[in-house]
């Protein structure tokens, strides 16, 4: 079963369940899905080195096993922690698929191209689901 890691921002409620709504949709093409903050949590309370340090050891042994790294590339500029999975992704080979979520502004030209020139940029879960559609 191919492994799906799915970056994206995680600052409020609105985010976190449109990444819900993507994982539910991935893991129903019965794909194995990490979703960080389902996963691993959030840091809550204080921002501990030690919690720090246990949230992003587990990201990374997840991200480093996946196939697939699926991004969530919504707001003014793709999230900083979003575009560093995404480049490590693209740095170790890893196959990529971004998701618009109909943003009224195009994406970061850089941030576009690591995702075969848009190529493999949906622009919102029915995209996401005619992607998945087409590798079964």
């Amino acid at each position: 079963m191919k492994k799906v890691y799915i970056a994206g921002p995680l600052f409020d409620d609105h985010e976190r369940s449109y990444l819900e709504k993507i994982a539910e949709i991935i893991e129903s093409y019965s794909y194995d899905v990490f979703l960080p903050h389902r996963d691993a949590g959030l840091i809550t309370g204080e921002f501990t080195l030690e919690k720090r340090i246990k949230v992003f050891d587990v990201d990374m042994e997840y991200l480093d096993s996946a196939d697939i790294v699926v991004a969530l590339l919504t707001g003014r500029d793709v999230d900083s922690g979003t575009a560093a999975e995404v480049g490590y992704s693209y740095a170790k080979g890893k196959e990529l698929l971004g998701i618009n979520a109909n943003n009224v502004k195009p994406i970061n030209n850089f941030t576009w191209g690591l995702f075969k020139f848009g190529e493999n940029i949906v622009d919102d879960l029915e995209g996401l689901k005619e992607y998945l559609e087409s590798r079964n």
